[in-house]
């Protein structure tokens, strides 16, 4: 017994739209540059994360407190679950200590 297929030009589709992908996947993990200010010491720290990190996530990383710290990056203070999609220079200047 012989099998017919069928005509494939009756039931073809028109083409979908074409998808636009990016020409190179975003870097697995970033650079950060952390500089920790109290006074006048200033205590540098560099550090690789996941991309997507939080910035909250980075401060742990280096031992630090995050809710006890202002976050800046270029003179602007940003939010601590900012996640970090590049590499970036965080300065991080602590708001209380203990006594």
């Amino acid at each position: 017994m012989r099998m017919h297929r069928g005509s494939s030009k009756d039931a073809r589709a028109a083409p979908g739209p074409s998808e636009s992908l990016p020409l190179s996947a975003p870097p697995a993990f970033v650079a950060v540059e952390i500089e920790v200010v109290r006074g006048a010491s200033v205590e540098r720290r560099s550090v690789e994360v996941r991309a997507g990190t939080a910035v909250r996530a980075t401060l742990r990383a280096i031992g630090r407190a995050p809710e006890g710290c202002a976050v800046l990056v270029d003179d602007v203070p940003i939010p601590l679950d900012t996640p970090i999609d590049r590499p970036l220079r965080l300065i991080v200047v602590p708001t209380f200590s203990g006594g």
